[in-house]
């Protein structure tokens, strides 16, 4: 096996050299800044390739420039084939122990953690020691569930990663223009990694790779999947009902009358291990009115919705999901509670909350037809509160206010997140 020494030589290269395809992600270095030493471990959660293993390059290079010494950084990709005999907690534990001194500081860094058995005894173990800030990285929403959750309660603080955001991906470009990048965006995927890539033919190979390790790692190993058809049946059929009301009942029933018989609780088995790979985001129903959640209909979002290319080709896209879509990730990345709204019989695409209370966005490819404009304003104007209110919209329209209803260029508001 690679010794610390030399894997601390490797973090420093790869750091360092000329040329690394490194996007800066400032909003997660900063948030990893905000609790460096801090008596927490630091959790960063998100789907594969979504840039976790950058975001630690990053960070200690920054770590390297502010003076800290590499003998003081402990970096280990548990998906690297060489560090493969650390397979439980103890192994783990001891080959970090080895490495560290009472008396000198230690920044440790854990790529895919649950790649160990019962990791969170070694988590654990390497948290009590006070001269160890402890990093982890993890593909599953399964990291913080069960054990882990209940032994570290308190004890640690979450980082949702998700791929670039479209102010992040335009930030690789010297041209900017805005409504060519945002279609490239929809078009070439917001995986980092994708804009090495110089043709839709070769993004169309990477994430059919990226969902085929998805797949094989963190769906049908972990829930003992054995039925790969049937499971792609479910997984096309959300990918084709993206921002549509679903009930698990509906799925199954849909699959069923047309070909593929499924029951209620393997669908409801298989959107679990897709939301736990964070392949799909679930959103539930919120009564806007009577200020509770509804039992039935949620809707589903896809990370990058260019995964869907890799099952269902390009052909027959609804711009309006998609954008849909983008805005959803938007607003999870801004840190907001979301929620599908309902006020009366009227639907309101996204109920967000925060410390500060709610905003309510309806999204919509173009308003310029009066019609489409009325029913966009109808629903929010059902809404008697004084937060918040904003339609979304492709429209390339100087931005209107309605008696209090801000209608918005969507692009606008993604390059500024303080709207």
């Amino acid at each position: 096996m690679k010794s610390v020494a030399n894997f601390f030589c490797y973090a420093i290269i790869y750091s360092k050299k000329e040329g690394d395809f490194m996007i800066k992600r400032p909003t997660y270095l900063k948030k990893l800044f905000d609790f460096k030493d801090k008596d927490l471990i630091k959790v960063v959660t998100g789907i594969r390739r979504c840039g976790k293993t950058t975001l630690f390059d990053l960070y200690i290079k920054k770590l390297l420039e502010e003076g800290v010494s590499p003998k003081q950084i402990i970096h280990i990709n548990l998906e690297d084939p060489i560090f493969d005999d650390l397979d439980d907690y103890l192994k783990l534990y001891n080959y970090v122990m080895k490495e560290i001194k009472k008396d000198v500081k230690y920044y440790v860094f854990l790529d895919e953690v649950q790649n160990v058995k019962e990791f969170q005894k070694a988590c654990d173990g390497l948290y009590i020691h006070k001269n160890i800030d402890l990093y982890i990285t993890g593909s599953n929403a399964n990291l913080l569930s069960g054990e882990l959750a209940t032994l570290l309660s308190g004890r640690y603080i979450e980082i949702q990663m998700l791929p670039l955001s479209f102010k992040e991906y335009c930030s690789n470009f010297k041209e900017k223009n805005y409504d060519r990048l945002y279609l490239d965006y929809v078009n070439k995927s917001s995986f980092p990694y994708a804009l090495e890539l110089d043709d839709e033919s070769k993004i169309d190979d990477y994430l059919e790779n990226i969902y085929n390790t998805i797949i094989l790692k963190d769906v049908m190993a972990r829930k003992k999947i054995s039925d790969i058809t049937i499971f792609q049946s479910v997984t096309k059929f959300m990918l084709s009902n993206i921002g549509n009301l679903l009930s698990i009942k509906k799925i199954s029933d849909t699959l069923t009358s047309s070909g593929r018989n499924i029951s209620v609780h393997t669908v409801e088995s298989y959107l679990e291990a897709l939301t736990e790979s964070f392949i799909f985001y679930k959103v539930s129903r919120f009564d806007i009115k009577g200020k509770q959640f509804l039992q039935s209909g949620d809707k589903y979002y896809v990370t990058d919705v260019t995964l869907r290319y890799a099952l269902l080709g390009r052909k027959n896209l609804d711009m309006g999901h998609i954008l849909e879509n983008i805005v959803f990730l938007e607003l999870k990345r801004r840190g907001y509670k979301i929620y599908v709204g309902k006020s009366r019989d009227k639907e309101i695409d996204f109920v967000v909350e925060n410390k500060e209370g709610f905003r309510y966005y309806q999204v919509a490819y173009t308003v310029r037809d009066p019609e489409t404009l009325n029913r966009e304003l109808g629903a929010l104007e059902e809404i008697h509160d004084h937060y918040p209110k904003y339609i979304l919209t492709m429209d390339l329209d100087p931005e209107a206010d309605y008696d209090g209803i801000r209608k918005m260029n969507v692009i606008d508001w993604l390059l500024d997140d303080k709207k």
